[in-house]
């Protein structure tokens, strides 16, 4: 399905009107060097934190700036947004900060955190539709019926203005700046920061990522008009899973952005871990992609200043849990060996002194005589074990190996 585009102005200038507009009211968030990330990607890499904003997304810089432009009869009308979490949070957390109400459509597949934070400001939730798209129609059918002000997300210039404050900062941040890596979804982000840094310096790369599962912006490019792109599945970068980009964020970002890539799902799962581990920072499935791309695509950065756009942090504590502990089994922080032993009292005892001696961390110890397919006289035992890593793991399976307690790994 194609749509047309239509032109719109966006300048540095008013970059810079709205970010008057968001004094005092938005956090300068830092953009400090990562030397571990920095040495693993073989760049200099610098991360933006705009999941440390109020709300946890760079997502207010946009809505305070379209909320500060609204007239008094406007403002009366209150106003509507549809969102998958951030926008929405960084609406109702300023339109209370500014006495406007509010209603928010989310989608079905929404993080509850977002969607308790989004209540928790006072704004009037409604869970309908089981993507962004279908949310943002219902929120227009209910504009229309209540005669409220809709505020898009990403495709309206105030919106893209307040988020190219973002560029503006990495400027002065990192002066010698040589690429920007930003998320990408419907593109009023990568529309709004390109436009600032590439006004400013055009000689700065920006390059875009979006999921591989939703791939809309990239598909318009290589098309050179919108289209529509059915999600291959569900991505944990919620945030950026929009079927068709904007209209008006198009035409600039073909202007302006020099590459967009994709990450797929394993990818953005590891970054998220990465950055817990390794910056300690709590960053959402589309805050963690530029760094998704930065490890796994060539981007012929080798060597440069590189800064990531850490986009948000609004991620739900079970979603996180289960890319821990996937992400620990994947590196083999975190192993699950069935071992084959003789059914005496006793071995269970030698078993365990063997693996304290190898310095392996028992987790779990199932111990199956019934439901399994061993011999009469022997037993199986699922062990849940926490080792060094890939090698440690090889090295406890040769050492039971060695004792007389075949093992397999159990996936």
């Amino acid at each position: 399905m194609a749509r047309s585009t239509r032109p719109v102005k966006l300048t540095v200038e008013m970059i810079k009107e709205a970010r008057k507009r968001l004094l005092n009211s938005i956090y300068y968030s830092p953009c400090p060097k990562s030397q571990t990330l920095s040495d693993i990607a073989g760049c200099h890499v610098y991360c933006k934190l705009e999941n440390l904003q109020m709300t946890g997304s760079f997502k207010e810089r946009g809505a305070l700036s379209r909320l500060k432009t609204l007239t008094a009869e406007e403002k009366e009308r209150g106003v509507i947004a549809a969102s998958a979490g951030n926008h929405a949070q960084g609406i109702a957390y300023h339109a209370a900060r500014l006495g406007i109400a509010c209603t928010i459509v989310m989608p079905e597949y929404t993080p509850l955190i977002k969607v308790v934070n989004t209540r928790r400001s006072g704004a009037n939730v409604i869970v309908q539709g089981n993507n962004y798209d279908a949310a943002c129609e219902y929120a227009l059918q209910l504009q229309k019926e209540n005669g409220c002000v809709f505020i898009h997300p990403f495709n309206d210039p105030e919106v893209m203005a307040g988020q190219g404050t973002i560029g503006l900062e990495i400027l002065e941040q990192v002066t010698d700046v040589d690429a920007v890596i930003v998320p990408v979804g419907g593109g009023g982000l990568i529309a709004g920061v390109a436009t600032a840094i590439k006004e400013t310096r055009p000689e700065v790369k920006v390059i875009g990522v979006q999921s591989m599962c939703v791939p809309s912006m990239k598909a318009s490019l290589e098309e050179n008009e919108l289209v529509c792109v059915r999600p291959e599945g569900r991505t944990i970068a919620d945030g950026i899973a929009v079927q068709v980009p904007g209209d008006l964020t198009f035409p600039i970002i073909r202007q302006y952005v020099d590459e967009i890539v994709t990450a797929d799902e394993d990818e953005i799962a590891n970054a998220i871990l990465l950055l817990l581990e390794i910056e300690k920072a709590v960053v959402e499935g589309a805050g963690a992609i530029p760094l998704a791309a930065l490890l796994n695509r060539q981007l012929g950065l080798s060597g440069k200043k590189v800064v990531l756009l850490l986009t948000g942090g609004n991620i739900d504590v079970n979603m996180l849990s289960v890319i821990i502990h996937r992400g620990l089994v994947r590196d083999g922080r975190l192993v699950r060996l069935r071992v084959l032993l003789r059914d005496k009292p006793g071995t269970l005892a030698e078993l365990s002194s063997l693996l304290a001696e190898e310095h392996a961390n028992v987790l779990e110890i199932t111990h199956h005589r019934t439901f399994t397919s061993a011999a009469l006289g022997e037993a199986e035992v699922d062990l849940d074990l926490e080792t060094e890593g890939a090698a440690h793991v090889q090295r406890i399976m040769a050492r039971l190996e060695q004792a007389g307690y075949p093992s397999q790994r159990v996936e």
